[in-house]
């Protein structure tokens, strides 16, 4: 499990599928939501043999051991806690020892719970029921922050990236 520096600053991680493959964005903020560092993902397409290698565990791997774990590894802007928007990329927290949020956007009755439930929205990974307590320390010291913004802001980023035709500061 890697030791990332703690820092007062939030990681916030998005990947998400695009036709071209499997994309990451990786935004650390500081307290008051302004951006310290950000980096984004090549698009990775599995072959065929890693589909059926991988079967229903390839999506977990993809957007946590690979393209997660790498954009987080590469950033040197120290940080307190990880916010995810993937329920696919909360596996990261088995990869570091800090605590990983999930910010799950729509609540549906009929679907599990993604993890435990920390506040209204926000879930930490069922294996690390200690991340509940840190989460909710870290995000008081954080105020009233929009835990879903900065992912809006990931998303827009990756989109004008995509438009300019470059990767800034490419990580996996």
């Amino acid at each position: 499990m890697t030791n990332t520096a703690t820092g007062s600053n939030l990681g916030f991680l998005s990947v998400t599928q695009e036709p071209g493959g499997f994309v990451g964005g990786y935004l650390v903020t500081n307290a008051w939501g302004r951006p310290l560092e950000f980096r984004i993902s090549n698009a990775v397409q599995p072959t065929k043999v890693q589909q059926i290698l991988y079967g229903t565990t390839l999506a977990r791997y993809l957007c946590g051991e690979l393209i997660g774990k790498t954009l987080i590894d590469k950033a040197t802007t120290p940080i307190a806690a990880i916010v995810v928007n993937n329920p696919q990329s909360l596996d990261v927290r088995n990869l570091f020892n800090m605590p990983v949020g999930l910010w799950h956007p729509l609540s549906i009755a009929e679907e599990p719970m993604p993890g435990l439930l920390v506040q209204s929205r926000l879930y930490c990974h069922a294996s690390y029921p200690e991340d509940i307590a840190a989460l909710r320390g870290q995000l008081e010291a954080f105020g009233a922050l929009d835990l879903g913004e900065p992912f809006a802001r990931i998303r827009e980023a990756l989109s004008e990236a995509r438009k300019m035709g470059v990767a800034l500061r490419t990580a996996a």
